[in-house]
């Protein structure tokens, strides 16, 4: 089974695009995938995580916000292969 990734973010953010590269190498070692969003263009997405972005989710799960937590999505990871 794939995982699939979304990484909430911010053009501008220098958060957004931290958490980007820290999360690559995680990305890699669980062959997921990970795609970007741009929370300024969902209003919906804005209104519920405005504040909190970065975001990582795998579906609905929040996994981490503001700094990738690598040892908790890591295990998290290893629980859903």
């Amino acid at each position: 089974m794939a995982i699939e990734l979304t990484l909430l973010s911010r053009s501008y953010c220098h958060l957004c695009h931290d958490m980007e590269v820290a999360l690559a190498p995680l990305a890699d070692e669980f062959s997921a995938t990970v795609t970007v969003l741009d929370v300024d263009a969902d209003p919906e997405l804005e209104a519920k995580y405005d504040e909190l972005v970065p975001v990582l989710l795998h579906g609905e799960t929040e996994l981490c916000h503001y700094f990738l937590d690598a040892a908790k999505t890591r295990e998290y990871l290893a629980g859903i292969r």
